[in-house]
């Protein structure tokens, strides 16, 4: 009996042992995968005013001799002893805020994903009379994909917060379908705007398969289910359809433009055409020349300015599967045979198809 029970009493300390060893790995290992969560990603939150500020004064303590560097820095500790203290006084007025976000587009419009975080963080603490200006780089890509980044720029415009979009050098197709968002749109004198179209090509191979004696099957359910193919044969009704397509999308963007944009002529405009900024600003496409740089130094002073950041640290393998991918694509020049809507990218002035897969 006696063995029996130190038998039952060493069981149950080993037990408890057991147990509180697995608690505590548990619960490291709970801490260890939080903190890897909180390492992944981050925003980066930066104060564009103090930026400037220290890069003009160093500028200054370079150029000025050591009388007009001494004078400057005395004035501006005074200037800032007097805002403190009249601060003490009074409630302070808070400046208005300019948030800065960018948005460098490729074809699928991957950036999406931290403009959305962005955008969320934004409109959890701006208020009415802040505004958001969007560093705008893309030359469009596939249809969804720029919905979906137009339709984040649109939730802004809902809250009411006043939208500028800079454009120092490209926003056409898929990008201009979201500058066309923004109350006002600005760009550098030479850069690419409009391209607003639709294009869609793909290689067909039917003929040399057919010389080789190789056969293609494809079965459908649904009279429109495939309309081109790389691989089988085409047919006038299912390119017909394809073109009723491309117009139908190509009446859509124009539908999404004249609901933000009401002074744009349409007809004279929507032709796929592109025009550098000057000429883009006679025909309405944008509103103001001015570079994204001179637009952030004339609300210096009104605005307190902030740089917006999501980051996301992606893992050695996606990066790599990435640039796999990117690649290909750059080799081949084509999509795969099973995707199809048409988009556009546009490229030192030429457009280059491409499709987005479908269901």
């Amino acid at each position: 009996m006696d063995y029996l029970y130190e038998y039952g009493l060493f069981l149950a300390k080993a037990i408890t042992w057991v147990v509180a060893i697995v608690f505590v790995v548990g619960s490291l290992a709970q801490m260890l995968r939080q903190a890897r969560e909180q390492l992944s990603e981050q925003l980066d939150v930066r104060n564009i005013n103090e930026r400037l500020e220290r890069m003009a004064d160093i500028l200054r303590s370079e150029v000025l001799d050591d009388t007009a560097w001494k004078s400057h820095r005395k004035q501006k500790k005074k200037d800032e002893k007097a805002e403190a203290k009249q601060a003490k006084k009074q409630k302070k007025v808070r400046k208005p805020r300019l948030f800065v976000l960018d948005f460098d587009g490729d074809i699928a419009a991957s950036a999406v994903d931290g403009l959305r975080e962005e955008i969320n963080a934004v409109l959890q603490i701006a208020e009415s009379d802040d505004e958001v200006l969007l560093r705008l780089e893309s030359g469009g890509g596939y249809v969804h994909s720029y919905g979906l980044a137009a339709s984040q720029l649109r939730r802004l415009r809902d809250r009411e917060l006043h939208l500028t979009v800079a454009v120092d050098k490209v926003a056409a197709s898929g990008g201009y379908l979201m500058a066309g968002v923004a109350d006002r749109i600005i760009a550098a004198p030479f850069a690419i705007v409009g391209s607003i179209g639709v294009v869609a090509q793909l290689p067909n191979v039917h003929r040399l398969l057919k010389k080789n004696d190789v056969d293609i099957e494809l079965h459908t359910a649904g009279q429109y289910k495939r309309t081109l193919t790389v691989f089988g044969e085409n047919t006038e009704e299912g390119r017909e359809k394809f073109r009723a397509e491309l117009e139908d999308t190509h009446a859509l963007f124009k539908e999404y433009l004249a609901e933000h944009r009401a002074a744009l002529d349409l007809d004279r405009v929507a032709t796929g055409e592109h025009w550098y900024g000057r000429r883009a600003l006679e025909l309405k496409l944008i509103d103001e020349i001015s570079t994204s740089d001179d637009y952030l130094l004339k609300n210096l002073q009104s605005h307190e300015i902030y740089s917006v950041e999501y980051k996301q640290r992606r893992s050695l393998g996606d990066r790599l599967s990435d640039s796999m991918r990117l690649g290909l694509r750059a080799v081949s020049g084509w999509r795969a045979p099973w995707q199809r809507e048409p988009a556009i990218q546009a490229r030192g002035g030429e457009t280059h198809a491409r499709y987005q897969s479908e269901l």
